[in-house]
Parts: structure tokens; C-alpha cells; sequence
């Protein structure tokens, strides 16, 4: 029975102390004497009582003396959930987990109990199940993406107490019947080709928060750029007679400038492998939608702004030294010379 209860516990998720077949076997030895034991089964509750109504909990022991406590907790929760083994429901209360038959009778009836609850609880129409609250930046982000979404589409305007299933039931007949009057391929293949595991999901949310940082930073420079350059408009004398017309027709187009970026995870989902492919802008592909006549204009003479160094004539130089004491040793030569006459 072992083997039963440890298949169970691991499709559960249980990764606790009991998880390998000698500690289970000898914690269901000792029964409710063993704090291992008892908490296992308090942990098996706890989860059941996360997806169904149940009234009765059991608490983990500390010592062999909590071991009564404990069985009179399991018989009222064993009588809650209708326990069909007799083995745990008659007999002495104190008595009924005192061989390790009955204790892993106990684990696997949990066991099953809770893969049958968590069953239907996911079946069950989702009205306990909807879209996000907004209660942080990733939930409203989740919302507007879903509210473009409706509208793209034509339905009705989205709520927040609109059930999560019956949301995307809708949103998949709508998006169906928009592509069944598309060219086979129209839409194109999307550019991430493979489903990530929630680590990586993880991981690629880390990456584009480091990069939304990083082009905000840019944006927000080039902002105040655009505002320092305009405040420079009105230096001039011509533009500070216009100043208060320069301001209405400038603020509701800097008013439109946002710093953060409106790149989202949604715009990966939905990029294309056309995205992938970079072309040059002097290709002959893209010439043939960018040659206008403007290209073909060429430019006559100009005037010559001069500026190359190979013609400035170098400077004269200043013979400084020469005034301030280059004289004296031509006039020490020169009495050497007339002291030899």
C-alpha cells in the first residue's frame, strides 16, 4: 500500500519529509505519535480545503501527547467527507490509527478525496475564476491587452466580473470566424515557434522589464531634448511675441509623448517571422517603394565654405627669445673679435 499512497502524494505535488517509501513506511508505524505523519495529513486537508467547502481541519502534532487530540480531529473530518472504510469510521476514536494499515488507509482516502475535489473544482463555470483585479502593473496590463483585444474584434466591452473560460470561448469563436475569410497563410507563422515552461516565462518577463527600463531612460532623454530645443524657439524677439500661440499649438503634441514604452510580452505572442528578416534600406527591393523623383535631382554648384587645413598659410613665428636676450651673445662675439685686432 506504500507504493499506492506515494504514487498519490507525488501526483498531488507533496514534496515533504514522507516523499520517499522508508520514511513513509515507518512514519505510518508510529501513526499519529509521529509529527511527520500528522503533518502530512494536515497538509492534505489544507489543500482540500483550498478547493472545497470542508468545515473540519486537522493540526499538526508536537508531541505523543497531541496523539488523542489529533484521531478525535480525523474522526469528525473522516465523518464530514463520509469516509466508505470502516476501518476509520467505527470502533474506539482513540483507537482507529494504532496499526499502519489503517494510517495508510487514512493517506490514500485524503489522497483521493483531494485529486476528485481539485477535478471539480476545475470544471466548475468560472464565476469563481475571473479577469484580473488590477491590483499591480502586470494585472492592468493583462486587462488593456484583453480590452484590445474585444474591440479588435467587435465584441461587446470587456468587464472585470466577465468569467476567465467563458471569455476565452468566446474570444476564440470570434477569432475563428475572423480568420476563416483569410488566405490560407495570410496571417503568417508567429516568431516565437515554441511554448516556454513558466521558468522561462519567468526569465523572458526579467528580460523585457531590464529592457523597458533601459528605452524608457532614452525616451525620457529625448523628451527633454525636444523640450529644450523648443524652449530655445523662444529666445528670439519674433518668438516671444508669439509665445502663447507657440504653446497651444506645442503642449497637447508633448502632452501625447509618453516616457514609458507600450511594448508588452502580448506584442512577442503576436509578432510574425517577417519581424526576423532585416533588409537594407538601399536594396533593390526597397527602392522600388522608396525611388521618387526627389532622388534624381542633383545638386548644382555651391559656394565654397573653404575650412581645409592644407590651405591656411601656416603662422608667422614670433622671435620672442631673440627680444628678450637673444642679442647679447652676437654682441660678445663681436668684442672678442675686436679685442684680437
Amino acid at each position: 500500500m506504500e507504493g499506492e499512497v506515494l504514487v498519490a502524494l507525488r501526483a498531488l505535488g507533496y514534496t515533504g519529509q514522507l516523499i520517499e517509501e522508508d520514511a513513509l513506511s515507518q512514519a505510518a508505524e508510529e501513526g499519529p505519535h509521529c509529527s511527520d505523519y500528522t503533518t502530512l495529513c494536515s497538509w492534505l486537508v489544507s489543500e482540500l480545503k483550498a478547493v472545497s467547502p470542508l468545515e473540519e481541519c486537522v493540526t499538526t502534532t508536537t508531541s505523543p501527547e497531541d496523539a488523542e487530540t489529533f484521531q478525535l480531529e480525523v474522526s469528525g473530518l473522516v465523518s464530514e467527507l463520509q469516509c466508505p472504510y470502516p476501518s476509520l469510521t467505527t470502533g474506539n476514536v482513540t483507537a482507529r490509527l494504532n496499526n499502519k494499515e489503517s494510517c495508510l488507509q487514512l493517506l490514500l482516502f485524503l489522497g483521493s478525496e483531494l485529486q476528485a475535489a481539485r477535478v471539480l473544482h476545475a470544471r466548475k463555470p468560472s464565476a469563481q475564476r475571473q479577469v484580473p483585479r488590477g491590483t499591480g502593473d502586470d494585472d492592468d496590463e493583462i486587462f488593456k491587452e484583453l480590452q484590445a483585444l474585444c474591440q479588435a474584434l467587435g465584441m461587446a466591452e470587456l468587464t472585470r466580473d466577465v468569467s476567465v473560460p467563458q471569455l476565452f470561448r468566446d474570444l476564440e469563436t470570434k477569432i475563428r470566424e475572423a480568420s476563416s475569410g483569410l488566405l490560407r497563410g495570410g496571417v503568417g507563422k508567429p516568431l516565437l515557434s515554441r511554448s516556454l515552461e513558466p521558468d522561462q516565462w519567468e526569465h523572458l518577463k526579467g528580460i523585457h522589464q531590464a529592457m523597458c527600463l533601459e528605452y524608457d531612460c532614452r525616451r525620457q532623454m529625448l523628451i527633454s531634448r525636444l523640450d529644450v530645443t523648443v524652449q530655445s524657439f523662444h529666445w528670439s524677439e519674433g518668438a516671444q511675441k508669439h509665445g502663447a500661440v507657440i504653446g497651444q499649438l506645442y503642449e497637447p503634441l508633448r502632452q501625447a509623448l509618453c516616457a514609458r514604452t507600450s511594448i508588452a510580452l502580448a506584442h512577442l505572442l503576436a509578432a510574425r517571422e517577417d519581424l526576423s528578416v532585416i533588409t537594407k534600406t538601399t536594396c533593390e527591393s526597397s527602392r522600388e517603394k522608396t525611388a521618387c523623383a526627389v532622388n534624381k535631382v542633383l545638386m548644382g554648384a555651391v559656394p565654397d565654405r573653404g575650412g581645409r587645413p592644407s590651405e591656411i598659410d601656416a603662422p608667422m613665428p614670433m622671435w620672442e627669445d631673440r627680444h628678450s636676450g637673444g642679442g647679447g651673445r652676437r654682441q660678445k662675439w663681436r668684442g672678442k673679435g675686436r679685442k684680437h685686432k
